[in-house]
């Protein structure tokens, strides 16, 4: 019988963008497969950064240090995540910038951070250079030219994101056999070292985003396109 293959597609959303500068998770989803399916099984939180969002992250995600004061903080989430996550193939789009929210976080929560925890850590952001070398590969330039419906997306969300990415994760990956693609190749995976194995599915939870917050999002991304790059 052949192994069953479970996917985690991962995303998050923060308040700027370096950790090493004090930065911190204000969301974090992860969307679960099995056999390239989608099973209904999802981890997200809201997360109380404890400190400021830069106003540029907010005009992204459309989130305020008001909408999360009442939310977890990442230490009372963390042992949920680890045990999620745990012994799973992770796919990210951008891993490295993910990856080292989610490190700091678990440090921060003295948890053991992520290279004991066993990942198999995709990005599909290599995997989409690869194919289309030149292009823009942005997730939202991955969607339209994959067929993939993103009209939700009027504000970036870590759990809305995720499961855009599976979607295109799919699409990529799709016929890998006639591609080539058995696996990803070196530079699209990484590997971790011993995360704790199980599946905690987190209740599913949504913050409403305002008009003028979905306005001055599409504002910020026309007016700096190079810092925008991240979230886009």
């Amino acid at each position: 019988m052949a192994a069953v293959e479970r996917i985690l597609f991962v995303d998050t959303e923060t308040t700027g963008l370096d950790p090493k500068a004090g930065h911190r998770l204000v969301e974090i989803a992860a969307v679960e497969s099995i056999d390239r399916k989608l099973t209904g099984r999802n981890f997200q939180y809201f997360l109380n950064p404890e400190r400021d969002i830069d106003p540029a992250a907010s005009a992204v995600h459309g989130l305020t240090i008001e909408d999360l004061l009442d939310k977890p903080k990442f230490a009372d989430i963390a042992d949920e995540f680890v045990e999620f996550v745990r012994g799973a193939t992770v796919v990210i789009h951008n891993a490295a910038f993910d990856i080292g929210f989610i490190e700091a976080e678990l440090k921060r929560a003295k948890r053991n951070g992520t290279s004991a925890l066993n990942l198999t850590v995709v990005d599909s952001l290599l995997i989409a250079r690869e194919k289309f070398p030149g292009k823009r590969n942005s997730l939202d330039a991955l969607c339209d030219r994959l067929g993939v419906d993103n009209s939700a997306r009027n504000v970036h969300g870590a759990l809305l994101d995720s499961r855009l990415l599976a979607d295109v994760y799919f699409a990529l990956t799709r016929g890998q056999g006639e591609l080539g693609m058995d696996a990803p190749t070196e530079s699209s995976a990484a590997r971790s070292a011993d995360l704790p194995t199980g599946t905690i599915a987190a209740e599913l939870v949504a913050l409403a985003t305002s008009a003028a917050a979905q306005q001055a999002h599409a504002r910020w991304l026309e007016a700096n396109p190079a810092s925008a790059a991240r979230w886009q």
